[in-house]
């Protein structure tokens, strides 16, 4: 490791990426840097926002596994059958699981996303299920930030019979020595502001029905990040026990669907970053990133506190990071 390239590094993120707080590099499974900023530090936890997708994603190919679905082109109303389908409302019965994990659903919103009324609605999945569907075109790419991905933590509460985050806790977390500690839920705005902004808060939000969120409201470390991004290196394997199927870990990380507007390929909830070396990454609000590179071995966490339009992490990662740590 080059110390001189590591401290224009260091330099780098303290001038042009100010809201990083921990950053950790994995090569053939060993730390070769782990460094934290703004006096963070690896008992910090952060809201990794849209990482959460990615971990429900593997959740969704435990259960899978484990019987609990029988299969992604399974409709989505089959999880819900006491929904109440609007009339004229056809759509809806057509999308499927794998709709949801690929972002082709469409939604009826268009370009306003109802935020204020879904932070404020107190069941997020039969929230989303209103808006589910509509007019427009089943398998065309639409990203979700937050809206639609409740639907997946629905299913996954249905079928198992427990809390996303106990599912969670049982089946991935404990094997991982990852700790959640608790589910966190708001009662004011204020609280929900609170929660994004600490960095000493291990939990996962749930909404007052106790399904927990499905595209943020997931607090992690950068060191927990990095044992993610390794697990899904290692074909989801950890210490020798197969985690999550190593068959779901290659279809999740496959292109799926693709947001041509950006021209970016994503799979199961993991966007594609260079299909040829097996480079994949979940990606969040303000920075937060875990990025596998299965040809080098590599795994590269980021855990940042959010601002609006940080500056691209995969840039950061591919051109200042990744050289440093590759050979």
């Amino acid at each position: 490791m080059n110390q001189e390239k590591v401290a224009e590094l260091e330099k780098r993120i303290n001038k042009d990426y100010g809201n990083i707080v921990g950053l950790v590099v994995l090569k053939d499974g060993k730390t070769l840097y782990e460094h934290y900023f703004n006096g963070c530090s690896d008992t910090s936890r952060i809201h990794v926002y849209s990482v959460t997708k990615s971990i429900v994603s593997l959740l969704i190919g435990i259960a899978l596994d484990k019987g609990y679905i029988n299969s992604l082109d399974q409709k989505v109303l089959d999880f819900f059958p006491d929904y109440l389908v609007k009339k004229r409302e056809g759509t809806i019965q057509k999308i499927t699981l794998e709709n949801l994990l690929t972002m082709t659903a469409p939604y009826k919103y268009k370009h306003v996303v109802p935020y204020i009324k879904y932070f404020t609605n107190d069941d997020s999945v039969t929230f989303t299920l209103d808006l589910l569907g509509g007019k427009g075109q089943i398998g065309e790419f639409r990203y979700t930030p937050l809206i639609g991905p409740d639907i997946l933590s629905g299913i996954l509460a249905k079928v198992t019979g427990q809390s996303v985050f106990d599912f969670a806790t049982e089946n991935l977390f404990s094997p991982l020595g990852i700790t959640v500690e608790r589910t966190v839920t708001f009662h004011s705005k204020e609280e929900q502001l609170a929660f994004n902004e600490a960095k000493d808060i291990s939990g996962w939000v749930a909404d007052s029905t106790g399904v927990n969120t499905g595209g943020w409201g997931l607090t992690l470390s950068a060191v927990d990040m990095a044992k993610i991004g390794q697990l899904c290196l290692d074909d989801g394997r950890w210490n020798g026990k197969q985690i999550v199927p190593a068959t779901w870990i290659s279809e999740s990380t496959k292109e799926h669907s693709r947001w041509k507007k950006l021209d970016l390929p994503y799979g199961y909830l993991w966007w594609l970053v260079n299909e040829k070396e097996q480079a994949c990454a979940a990606m969040g609000d303000g920075g937060n990133v875990i990025y596998f590179n299965a040809k080098k071995k590599i795994v590269i966490s980021i855990a940042s506190t959010f601002v609006q339009n940080a500056k691209d992490r995969l840039e950061l990662i591919k051109e200042y990071i990744e050289p440093i740590f590759e050979a």
